[in-house]
């Protein structure tokens, strides 16, 4: 019987236009190079599909037919109902700025992460020097993006692990391994946020296999160990760059695995906005003229949203607004004649104007409704009686029991009586400070003429808004 000939019918896969054919006589590298092929292609697709979608979210925002929210915490406010996944978010400003970048977003802590290509884990290999082995950190997102994320945000972390055999971080007071910050700047430290010492997680719990070690890389036993931690400053985040060293023996090695860049929550502004930043953190998007609470008194600011506030021009000072939060002025003229009691608050009969109810006539005292700044001004006649003698009367204008003016009246060479005083004064008063006129010094028999002659007006002239508006804020 003859023998039939072997047909090889080979199994082909269609993908991106590439078709590598396994057939039995394929070897394990042809199968290698064509698997490596299979995962450029599928990479490639990737990346085409979210250059797509990223050009149709571009699209769509700046034709205004969706809306992106600037942080995963914001998208679930907009639909509760959404789970965790990766979802587009725009940190820097909705059609302004970078373009939207694609995150995961976990619903259920409201997080926020950022991927990037150093996320598996990675060998070292075999090196002698401080950090002669380096990995820069490639983020799908742009540091601008990144930056606006960080100042949205409560809080921002990166974990990190290093497995380790003969491979210390440092050892002899030598730094063999270090990460560089979003500024280029070598961190020695692996958890927390104290950037003084060179420590991992189990230095700061106290539980590395060398109770001396901070690290349990650090510790010489030349055994398999790993120290991993989370970083939390969130001030110098993202990890930009890791580098390692000192695993030139063959027992040495080094696997780094980097987590995604996390945010989480709000920043919080517990107060009234004071600038342009504390507007754009509670969600203000359109450019234009703005109120805020200044030092002292209100202030007027222009804000550019489409910058971010660490960039030149996101704000612009315009000036001061004068804002009364209590109108508040007085115009009061003594009608009764004769009175010289010494230290008595001077009281008045007549109430030409008294907005705000500030000034009591029959006790004489003004009580300061608001902290600010206000200006007083008294005028009227002392009268003397006949003397060859010089006789004085002093007016003083007290604020809380303790003079801060004085006018003197006197009879020197004159034939006339009457003697006119005036005195004017820009005081700082806080609320409930006490303004009043009284007679410190009076000659026998002299006494302060009424009948319209005598007047005391003041008014606040500029108020402490700030302190006004907060007081009302915390009491709502």
């Amino acid at each position: 019987m003859a023998h039939l000939p072997v047909i090889f019918i080979p199994f082909c896969l269609l993908f991106l236009g590439a078709l590598p054919c396994f057939t039995s006589g394929t070897t394990l590298e042809e199968l290698q190079l064509q698997l490596n092929q299979l995962n450029k292609n599928y990479k490639t697709l990737e990346e085409k599909v979210a250059k797509l979608e990223l050009a149709l979210h571009v699209g769509n925002q700046s034709a205004g037919k969706i809306s992106i929210s600037r942080t995963c915490r914001e998208t679930r406010a907009a639909d509760p109902f959404l789970g965790s996944g990766m979802y587009w978010i725009d940190p820097d400003g909705q059609a302004v700025g970078d373009d939207p970048i694609y995150v995961y977003c976990d619903m259920t802590k409201g997080s926020t992460a950022v991927h990037h290509d150093s996320e598996s884990p990675t060998d070292v290999g075999h090196c002698a020097g401080p950090g002669c082995y380096s990995k820069a950190v490639n983020y799908a997102a742009s540091n601008r993006q990144m930056l606006a994320l960080v100042e949205l945000s409560a809080q921002c972390y990166q974990s990190i692990k290093y497995d380790c055999n003969n491979a210390p971080l440092e050892l002899n007071g030598v730094s063999y391994a270090w990460w560089n910050d979003k500024y280029g700047i070598p961190q020695y430290y692996w958890a927390g946020s104290n950037n003084s010492v060179h420590t991992c997680q189990c230095g700061i719990d106290g539980t590395c296999v060398d109770p001396v070690a901070k690290c349990n890389c650090d510790a010489a036993a030349p055994v398999q160990l790993f120290d991993d931690g989370v970083v939390t400053n969130k001030e110098i985040l993202p990890i930009t760059m890791l580098n390692f060293g000192r695993t030139q023996l063959e027992t040495s090695s080094g696997v780094h695995t980097l987590g995604p860049f996390e945010c989480v929550g709000q920043v919080s502004v517990d107060r009234m906005p004071s600038s342009c930043e504390d507007l754009w953190k509670t969600g203000h998007k359109l450019n234009g003229l703005y109120s805020v609470v200044g030092v002292s008194t209100a202030e007027s600011i222009y804000c550019d949203f489409s910058k971010l506030p660490h960039e030149l021009g996101f704000q612009n000072w315009i000036g001061f607004i004068d804002i009364k939060s209590f109108p508040t002025h007085f115009y009061v003229r003594k009608l009764q004649n004769y009175f010289a009691q010494l230290y008595t608050p001077i009281p008045f009969e007549d109430e030409m104007v008294n907005v705000g109810g500030a000034m009591n006539l029959t006790a004489g005292i003004f009580t300061a409704p608001r902290t600010g700044k206000y200006f007083f001004s008294a005028s009227g006649s002392t009268n003397f009686p006949a003397s060859s003698y010089t006789l004085l009367f002093d007016i003083d204008l007290f604020k809380n029991g303790y003079t801060i003016g004085v006018s003197r009246t006197d009879s020197y060479s004159s034939s006339s009586n009457l003697k006119t005083f005036t005195l004017q004064a820009v005081v700082d008063l806080q609320r409930e400070d006490e303004i009043w006129l009284a007679a410190t010094l009076a000659a026998q028999g002299a006494f302060i003429f009424g009948y319209d002659y005598t007047h005391f007006n003041g008014f606040l002239l500029e108020e402490a808004i700030s302190e006004s508006l907060n007081a009302i804020y915390y009491t709502l």
